[in-house]
């Protein structure tokens, strides 16, 4: 049977996931955001803990919404109305991962069975924040089995407005040796970005698969022309799948880690003002993306694919 522990650690509240023989678990970080703290597959960690103290520095497992990576200056226009985000990107002065990543997201539900362990996690907005004054639901659910998790982002407009919106997820996974590691996905176009980090251009892009990570820096935005995502290590794989329709993706390399964050997520950066996959809800409706990580041991030489 799968198991669910309550931690609360240097005043922060977890909820941890664990099959029972505790060789897979997810523990989650309610009062983060509802993120994901850290994840093992068949003992190997893929998600890496990390010091909640410098999660603001790094946004790792960060749920994005109501808008996925950068707005520009915190600023842009929904009809005919402006609104001014604040500024929490220090040297660029832009609008940064969106406006649930820190707040405290409570338990509405759990199941645990012999093959899978779920939970679902809640943030309910007030519509008060500064430069997004549209009231909102956001729902997390996860489930966890022995080499699958799964997320399911569930928005609720609770509002009288509609509102614009991307989504999208910040995960950062380890690697044993990072330059021996690679990415298979589809794109024929990457997003030129400014010395700011927003897009100004769209160029084309006909890098070979597998994308190699060795000696790469990576602060890059991607379409993608599918619904998956696999990262190849020496120790193991994983496939990174979306049922949204559109899918892009953000590949981010941190200089002091040995890990990547591979970021899948509804709409481009500054999609508030440049529109690219930028969505609207209308009020008492709902929008929902799945996105799923499904592993794989590493027990020959890395492969293209996970088929």
């Amino acid at each position: 049977m799968y198991r669910l522990l309550n931690i609360n650690e240097k005043n922060l509240e977890y909820i941890v996931l664990e099959s029972a023989d505790g060789n897979s678990k997810a523990k989650l970080c309610l009062s983060q955001g509802g993120r994901i703290h850290q994840l093992v597959f068949n003992t190997i960690e893929v998600i890496e803990r990390t010091e909640p103290s410098i999660y603001r520095r790094n946004y790792d497992s960060a749920i994005l919404f109501p808008f996925a990576n950068r707005v520009k200056n915190g600023e842009y226009k929904f009809n005919d109305v402006s609104y001014i985000l604040d500024c929490n990107e220090d040297g660029r002065n832009n609008a940064l991962h969106g406006l649930v990543y820190d707040k405290m997201f409570e338990c509405i539900s759990e199941k645990l069975t012999s093959d899978f362990a779920s939970i679902t996690l809640r943030y309910k907005n007030d519509g008060k924040s500064k430069g997004f004054p549209f009231k909102y639901d956001i729902e997390l659910h996860y489930k966890l089995s022995k080499n699958e998790i799964s997320l399911t982002v569930n928005i609720c407009n609770m509002g009288k407005k509609i509102f614009p919106f991307t989504l999208g997820w910040h995960p950062y996974f380890k690697s044993k040796n990072l330059q021996e590691s690679s990415l298979n996905f589809k794109s024929n176009i990457m997003f030129e970005v400014d010395k700011y980090q927003i897009p100004f251009r769209i160029i084309d892009f006909n890098e070979t698969m597998p994308f190699q990570l060795k000696d790469k820096k990576l602060d890059t935005g991607y379409k993608l022309e599918s619904n998956q995502v696999e990262f190849l290590t020496p120790e193991y794989q994983i496939k990174i799948k979306s049922n949204s329709n559109e899918n892009y993706l953000q590949l981010y390399t941190p200089s002091e880690s040995n890990s990547i964050a591979i970021e899948p997520m509804t709409g481009a950066t500054d999609s508030f003002n440049n529109t690219i996959g930028l969505q609207t809800l209308s009020p008492n409706t709902n929008y929902n993306v799945e996105w799923k990580i499904i592993f794989k041991n590493s027990t020959t030489k890395t492969t293209n694919s996970l088929n």
